[in-house]
């Protein structure tokens, strides 16, 4: 067999990584805000940490700063996101790569633009929320930190 031929075999049940960034935003008191899924949407009613999908061309930190400006109506700077930790997770028809960024300063009120409900929650408490798969291995992480 060519090597074409074998990364071909190899490649036929690959699915596509689907690079998504995130933001673990943190108030004085140390809780973290979390948002919940709207109807309509994978995984809806599930709490997730805010973000969404780096588009073509965008930086993972240029696409954290839109994403937070449309979900949740607030301006961030590159300065205030500190790279902290990433999952990596296999869904059924993608696997996503997401890096988790904190943060601490912010302008504007956080609003929930595109999200059923927001909550701020202490690290300790994040597992009382129900989280899609991928989010949950960070918990721990925050948890530790904060």
């Amino acid at each position: 067999m060519t090597g074409a031929l074998v990364t071909e075999v190899e490649n036929a049940g690959a699915v596509p990584t689907v690079l998504v960034v995130a933001v673990a935003l943190i108030d004085p008191d140390g809780r973290i805000l979390i948002a919940q899924r709207p109807e309509g949407k994978q995984l809806a009613g599930l709490w997730e940490f805010p973000g969404g999908k780096v588009e073509a061309g965008e930086r993972p930190e240029q696409a954290l700063i839109r994403e937070l400006h449309e979900e949740l109506g607030i301006d961030v700077k590159e300065a205030c996101l500190a790279p902290f930790v990433f999952t990596s997770h296999a869904y059924e028809k993608f696997h996503l790569l997401m890096p988790l960024y904190l943060c601490r300063r912010w302008s504007g009120t956080v609003v929930a633009k595109e999200h059923t409900a927001l909550a701020w929650v202490k690290p300790d408490k994040l597992r009382d929320y129900p989280m899609p798969p991928a989010d949950e291995p960070l918990i721990a992480w925050l948890r530790d930190l904060i």
